[in-house]
């Protein structure tokens, strides 16, 4: 099968592949390049394979037969299946645990992939191909709102103006807080308003903006967690929402004088995130900037690295 893969470089290949044991084997429909992905590519995690780990496909076999033919998106984190949290459904953390297309397993970026039946889920009719792949970002954005309670009135800022930033200002918005988004692109920042956002603002008019009871950092960049920190009133709440490749230099006097906390905020739930899209019906055709077959997927990943690009989606051709 064609399959963009990782090494010390990114190409197009020609692989074998074949589901794992007891796992189901699903044709690949459609898949996203997020900034996860673009961060492997400079070495975060150490990962060499097939990328991708956002996408919608149909289930060729090892499942159910309820789910046979069937649209699916699947959880990206495959756990042991044996230690306590697997137990409770909460693969997440398992220590075991293998990720798609990030840690131990070939991802989405090909025209098959493989996962535990267990990790699918069906996609409803009334959401579309190009919306179910959002499905596993606007999980993570949602995910959020479990760790941490926002309510009407409470002052909330988003620092970044880029893919996950959008998808965390549509979950954060209807809580009615008091939502402010920080970024460095004009347009993104109209985008945010139009998705939900109170205010707006350039990075460099943040010193307008006073303490804030929670602030969220999706810039994926150390000026933006230092910025989260600076920002946040004394016991209030910083949310760590994008990993990024290297060191970070941060002030963290801040943290100790003004007794923030800081919490880390990774993958959510695809059944609250399914919930949402049907509620909601968010249009997401702004969020998209382009769209490759694969077998342009090299150029893809250097057009979703473009300054100011959003999403950029890969459609298999097979």
């Amino acid at each position: 099968m064609k399959a963009l893969r990782y090494s010390d470089h990114l190409e197009l290949t020609n692989t074998p592949f074949e589901a794992r044991d007891g796992e189901a084997l699903v044709r690949v429909l459609f898949a996203g390049i997020c900034n996860t992905d673009l961060e492997i590519v400079k070495g975060y995690a150490g990962f060499h394979g097939t990328l991708g780990h956002e996408f919608v496909g149909r289930v060729e076999s090892g499942a159910p037969g309820e789910l046979i033919g069937k649209r699916v998106v699947g959880e990206i984190n495959a756990g042991c299946g044996r230690c306590e949290l697997c137990g409770s459904r909460d693969p997440r953390h398992c220590k075991d645990r293998t990720v798609l297309g990030i840690k131990g397993r070939d991802g989405a970026f090909a025209e098959f992939l493989s996962l535990p039946a267990a990790n699918l889920l069906a996609v409803p009719d009334a959401i579309s191909d190009e919306q179910a792949v959002f499905i596993e970002p606007l999980a993570a954005a949602l995910n959020i709102r479990e760790q941490v309670e926002l309510s009407s009135g409470m002052r909330v800022g988003i620092i970044g103006d880029g893919k996950l930033a959008q998808l965390i200002v549509l979950a954060v918005a209807p809580t009615g807080c008091d939502l402010t988004v920080i970024g460095k692109h004009r347009e993104r920042l109209a985008l945010a308003e139009r998705g939900g956002a109170n205010d707006a603002r350039l990075f460099s008019e943040r010193a307008q903006v006073g303490a804030l009871d929670v602030v969220i950092e999706a810039s994926g960049s150390a000026a933006g967690l230092q910025a989260a920190i600076e920002m946040t009133r004394p016991r209030g709440t910083v949310v760590l929402k994008t990993t990024h490749h290297g060191a970070t230099t941060v002030e963290m006097s801040p943290v100790v004088v003004n007794e923030l906390t800081i919490i880390g905020s990774r993958c959510g739930r695809f059944e609250t995130a399914i919930e949402f899209l049907l509620r909601r019906k968010p249009d997401f055709t702004s969020f998209i900037s382009e769209r490759f077959d694969l077998d342009f997927g090299v150029e893809a990943f250097k057009r979703a690295a473009e300054p100011g690009v959003l999403k950029v989606l890969l459609k298999m051709t097979s």
